[in-house]
């Protein structure tokens, strides 16, 4: 037997979110629009830190932190439903208590430095690994590490850094070792900014703002090692991977609200003395809209399913990050043409959404990458056809 049903547990968990989404976060929008139409950040950081203080006050704190740290190590699937309530506004917000996966390999001098304080909020991270010339391959990174007495020496430059403007320390992935490359030769390293190394804002045509940051001959202590020396290839594909199917589930809950926008405007708006509602070719795009739209939640919920069944992810989330983030662009195209001349002004958040989804096709693995993914697996034979059910 097959159940699609969410347990009492779960639908209270997805009740509880979108009322904290209705009440805390909605009545921000306009406020958010007027800010980054002046070019500001959408909410303030002391705002935030309010708000994800109020969200602790009845629990939701560390969705996937463990309980031994004070979060709620939910299932992934847990994740997934709050993370696509979180996706029906465009109020930049995220619950607080967490911290990059990565930085569990600590030791405990460094978790007392950086886990424990990222995780309180007291300290900001950003992971660097993408540079100019290596974004999907990974491999191709140049930014090196030297040793040189006690200290490793950090040069070189990363791009598109999110939270790189913000953050007071980096996971830097660096080469130490350049014969052995990716296997064995990049190394993770914990740099403060105040050991000297800079950001530089990406303007961009959607709210992100990246960061170009800059390692001049950056000196880093021995003990600034993440895990292990030449164990920086797997921690950042381990970081990478984590994130693949959480980027559509937020797709999922933006584009509920987009499509009932839509479905609204069409029962309202007249034309030639109907509602556009009527006419076929409306009908159509909200048609094909749902049918999308309810596609990509269960891709996402298979995916997380098969994370917390202990299975290797990346054939699953390859596949709902493509499939996901493909839709909320094609939804929000058919939104944006539904409303007409309107859709493309800012005083509806339409065009917003719209600029900040074409991100989500190239961040954390391309369209191309995620292609290759599921191609690569069924063609060297690691995957078969219909698999899900064997």
């Amino acid at each position: 037997m097959v159940d699609f049903s969410l347990s009492e547990e779960q639908r209270a968990i997805r009740e509880t979110t979108r009322e904290f989404v209705r009440k805390e976060l909605m009545p921000l929008e306009s406020e958010v629009l007027r800010r980054e139409r002046e070019g500001l950040p959408g909410v303030e950081p002391a705002v935030v830190r309010e708000i994800r203080l109020k969200a602790k006050s009845f629990g939701f704190w560390g969705l996937s932190t463990p309980e031994e740290y004070g979060g709620m190590d939910l299932s992934a699937v847990d994740q997934v439903l709050i993370t696509s309530e979180l996706g029906r506004t465009f109020v930049p917000f995220s619950f607080g208590g967490e911290a990059d996966n990565i930085l569990y390999e600590c030791n405990e001098e460094q978790r007392n430095d950086y886990l424990l304080p990222t995780i309180s909020g007291e300290r900001r991270s950003c992971f660097a690994i993408t540079e100019p010339g290596a974004g999907s391959d990974t491999r191709a990174i140049r930014t090196t590490a030297r040793r040189d007495g006690d200290k490793w020496v950090i040069r070189g430059e990363k791009t598109f850094i999110t939270g790189g403007n913000e953050a007071d320390f980096a996971i830097v992935i660096a080469v130490t070792d350049p014969e052995k490359g990716s296997k064995g030769g990049f190394t993770a390293f914990l740099v403060d900014r105040d050991r000297g190394w800079t950001s530089d804002r990406i303007v961009t045509m959607g709210p992100a703002v990246p960061a170009t940051l800059n390692f001049d001959d950056v000196r880093v202590p021995q003990d600034h090692v993440l895990g292990e020396i030449g164990q920086g290839y797997e921690l950042a594909m381990r970081w990478i991977m984590k994130g693949r199917f959480i980027i559509p589930a937020r797709g999922i809950g933006a584009c509920e609200r987009l499509l009932q926008l839509a479905i609204d405007h069409a029962n309202t708006r007249q034309t030639f003395g109907t509602p556009i509602g009527d006419n076929q070719a409306i009908q159509w795009m909200v048609a094909d809209s749902e049918v999308e739209l309810e596609a990509a939640r269960w891709l996402v919920l298979y995916a997380a399913w098969t994370v917390d069944q202990g299975r290797h992810p990346q054939h699953d989330s390859a596949i709902a990050k493509l499939y996901g983030t493909n839709m909320v662009n094609r939804v929000a195209d058919r939104v944006l043409q539904i409303h007409g001349g309107m859709g493309y002004t800012k005083e509806l958040p339409i065009e917003r959404w719209f600029r900040e989804f074409r991100l989500w096709r190239i961040f954390e693995g391309t369209d191309e990458m995620q292609r290759l993914i599921i191609a690569r697996d069924l063609l060297r034979g690691h995957r078969k056809p219909g698999a899900h059910f064997s």
